[in-house]
């Protein structure tokens, strides 16, 4: 004899669990229209329903369907704007099943299908949708995503689409859902310090944004160009002729580009929370320093005098010592390293960043010190190149 239902969930002994059956029973009546008693029209489309199920699984609906207002009034006919027809399917289907099938669906249809989640209430299903969404982040969607995201405050999709537009932000820059974030969402990525695009990208992204909004305030979105950042031959050549921004805007910016000191511009880096730049995996090379290629190779436990381990002469002058330039500017805040320690000698050190190489900020300072072994060392985060 077959059996119609082979996954049948374990359930203890002396336990009946049919919910699968029932699923599949309350699923059935989507199909025709019996006993439906209500209608739902999207995008000129009827979808029988029925009024006990939907406000069974949903407050929303149940406020809607009894509680007196026109809608509650027998075979009614409730017209949805804002929705397309194939994400109302999908919520009706996970309302009568408790299942929704999300991997064939178009990326469009999935962020109608999450703003319905949103809309009438179902915060597992909102959950589900946005975890789905993380894993099919690509360029061509991760704004209208981040857009949808940050409208219905999902904190895990709005981050996660943030760490991609990170990664990727010239990519972004230069895509076709770039041109239709909203002004909020568009703030919300270009102000981002880890939103490390060359300004001049930018501000060319920005300036055609502006084209394609142009009911929007300007003013307001070029506020977010870094201009001392720019060089003068690109304020002067690419941001002028834009008209966008005023010449004492343009002054104000060559005067505190020329007048700064470089680390202290607000410089944009990348950010890779918890991993380890300063590795050859991220373009990181050891410039100055003995036994160059000890030092990002990972392995702690191989060392001795001869091999395994960086180190620099030691003088009185302290000009020498080793240093690490970071496959791009990066945002850091936290140093582990791993002071030589086979034997009883302990050191002093101090540790610097800089952009350029030539102004350098001081960050760790440990040269009154006597240190050896690890060294786990927290300071405010500073973007920097080595």
């Amino acid at each position: 004899m077959s059996n119609s239902h082979p996954l049948r969930p374990f359930t203890a002994v002396g336990e009946i669990d049919h919910v699968h059956i029932l699923s599949e029973h309350i699923g059935a009546l989507l199909i025709g229209e019996e006993y439906g008693d209500v209608t739902f029209v999207v995008e000129k489309k009827r979808f029988p329903a029925h009024r006990v199920i939907l406000a069974a699984r949903c407050q929303y609906f149940r406020a809607l369907l009894y509680g007196g207002m026109r809608e509650s009034q027998p075979e009614a006919e409730i017209p949805l704007q804002d929705t397309t027809a194939e994400a109302f399917t999908m919520l009706l289907k996970y309302i009568y099943t408790g299942r929704a099938t999300l991997t064939d669906e178009k990326e469009e249809v999935l962020l109608d299908f999450l703003s319905l989640a949103h809309k009438y209430g179902f915060p597992e299903l909102e959950d589900s949708t946005s975890e789905y969404l993380c894993t099919i982040l690509n360029i061509q969607n991760v704004c209208m995503t981040f857009d949808v995201a940050s409208l219905y405050s999902l904190p895990k999709l709005t981050c996660m689409c943030c760490m991609f537009m990170d990664r990727n932000a010239q990519e972004v820059l230069s895509s076709e859902g770039f041109l239709s974030l909203s002004k909020t969402a568009l703030l919300n990525i270009v102000l981002r310090d880890s939103f490390a695009a060359p300004e001049k990208d930018i501000f060319l992204a920005l300036l055609n944004w502006c084209k394609h909004n142009s009911k929007e305030n300007h003013a307001e979105i070029m506020q977010a160009v870094r201009l001392p950042l720019m060089s003068l031959t690109e304020l002067l050549n690419v941001v002028r002729p834009s008209g966008l921004l005023s010449p004492d805007a343009i002054l104000d910016a060559i005067k505190v580009r020329s007048e700064s000191r470089d680390m202290d511009l607000n410089y944009r880096g990348m950010l890779i929370p918890e991993e380890n730049i300063a590795t050859m995996k991220y373009g990181a090379q050891v410039v100055k320093g003995e036994l160059k290629s000890a030092l990002l190779d990972g392995d702690t436990q191989n060392y001795d005098l001869d091999h395994g381990f960086s180190r620099h002469p030691i003088d009185d002058d302290c000009r020498s010592g080793i240093e690490i330039k970071l496959g791009q500017p990066s945002i850091i805040n936290h140093i582990r390293i791993l002071l030589w320690d086979r034997d009883s000698r302990s050191y002093s050190y101090f540790i610097e960043v800089s952009m350029d190489e030539l102004d350098w900020i001081r960050v760790i300072d440990h040269s009154q010190y006597l240190c050896r072994s690890w060294q786990k060392l927290y300071f405010p985060a500073r973007v920097c190149s080595f």
